[in-house]
């Protein structure tokens, strides 16, 4: 048992709160190499800006759990050398699928896992989801579920259709759950498609538009914001509570920059591009109420 706190890493359940208090976002990085970390890390020491070092299942069997312990500690490291002398760093497993790679993350230095149930029949989501929880929670790891599901690809979660999350359920679920952060669907799709406007912000057996579904509702992770402008996800940002209407979000994903089949998968040549500057705005982690 590996617990992050000899990592120097910390979990979200205070980053967030300040977060949410100072009325800002704390981005989520995926990486799958050193190069990948080391901008992140930088990017992070010259700004003294929170951050979540992602690994989805995928990468975490890429790159072997072990070296990824090492990996974390060493960010740790580097960034006190950088100058950031107390680094608030996380390290969050990304739509974990199952309990066993949940505990087996925590027993090896995670410091947030995610428990992806949303494929699941809405009792089984929070039944597994619960059961991450008490596990995680003995260890004083933080757990993210989601409600919902986006179109599109991002390692191993796929689905063709969105199923955007019912603000309605949000309380039941966290209450029964116990969840210390909740991903809910409400973006514009995961991966690397090109869609018209249409398709992101129109159901189609409605016609009624729905990118800014549960938007001002709910305590939430915001997911699916591949190929948003710099401009447009500030804008989604800065509506934590309320104060941005429907229709300037809807705007916001209507004048998202295209993004042709093919290129790279899942944001990460948008999280190239953001690391080499500055901690952007691309996902915003809120705990729920």
């Amino acid at each position: 048992m590996v617990s992050y706190k000899e990592l120097g890493l910390v979990n979200t359940k205070e980053m967030f709160k300040k977060a949410i208090d100072g009325g800002y976002a704390i981005p989520a990085f995926n990486f799958n190499n050193m190069e990948q970390l080391q901008a992140i890390i930088m990017a992070s020491a010259e700004t003294k800006s929170p951050v979540i070092l992602q690994v989805s299942k995928g990468a975490r069997n890429y790159a072997n759990q072990t070296l990824l312990r090492y990996m974390a500690e060493g960010a740790v490291e580097y960034a006190k050398e950088l100058g950031w002398e107390k680094p608030q760093i996380v390290l969050h497993l990304d739509h974990g699928d199952s309990f066993e790679l949940c505990k087996s993350c925590v027993d090896m230095g995670f410091s947030s896992v995610m428990i992806d149930g949303s494929a699941l029949p809405y009792d089984e989501n929070v039944a597994l989801t619960r059961k991450v929880v008490e596990y995680a929670h003995q260890y004083d790891v933080t757990v993210e579920g989601e409600l919902g599901v986006l179109a599109g690809v991002e390692d191993e979660v796929a689905s063709e259709v969105s199923h955007y999350t019912k603000p309605e359920e949000v309380v039941d679920f966290v209450t029964k759950t116990g969840v210390d952060s909740l991903a809910i669907s409400i973006g514009t799709s995961h991966g690397a498609f090109k869609f018209t406007p249409e398709q992101c912000t129109v159901d189609p057996q409605t016609g009624r538009g729905t990118a800014a579904s549960g938007i001002r509702r709910t305590g939430r992770n915001r997911e699916g914001a591949a190929r948003l402008p710099d401009r447009s996800a500030r804008l989604v940002v800065g509506s934590p509570g309320g104060g941005r209407d429907d229709q300037q979000v809807r705007r916001c994903v209507e004048g998202r920059r295209r993004h042709p089949r093919g290129a790279a998968s899942s944001g990460r040549q948008e999280r190239r591009m953001q690391n080499q500057h500055r901690l952007g705005f691309a996902a915003c982690h809120e705990r729920p109420n």
